[in-house]
């Protein structure tokens, strides 16, 4: 068929020292896609002619592949809770510092 299969295959790969490299596991991945032909959610997408020609002939994978990862949405109330529990715990850190200063002879 005339259809084109784009694979992101960006995140599929062992890290390494100087280079980064494909494991065997990481080259099977992409040749079963390749051979399936078929869409995998953020990793391939079959795109028709019509769909290329819809983006200007673009070939920009990430224009095909969507891989974005939402991100966990943030509890402000939790957080907030936290950042006056600490500011209370460093209150009395402070105050049990002063103590241990004024032992010392460094006292105010």
């Amino acid at each position: 068929d005339k259809n084109v299969l784009f694979i992101d295959a960006s995140r599929e790969f062992k890290s390494g020292k100087n280079q980064n490299v494909l494991t065997e596991e990481n080259i099977q991945k992409i040749v079963d896609t390749y051979k399936a032909r078929e869409s995998v959610d953020k990793y391939a997408y079959l795109a028709t002619l019509e769909e290329i020609a819809e983006n200007d002939f673009n070939l920009n994978i990430p224009r095909y592949v969507d891989t974005f990862e939402e991100e966990e949405e943030i509890d402000l109330m939790a957080v907030r809770s936290e950042r006056l529990a600490l500011q209370n715990e460093l209150v009395d850190l402070e105050a049990e510092m002063a103590g241990y200063l004024e032992e010392l002879g460094y006292g105010a």
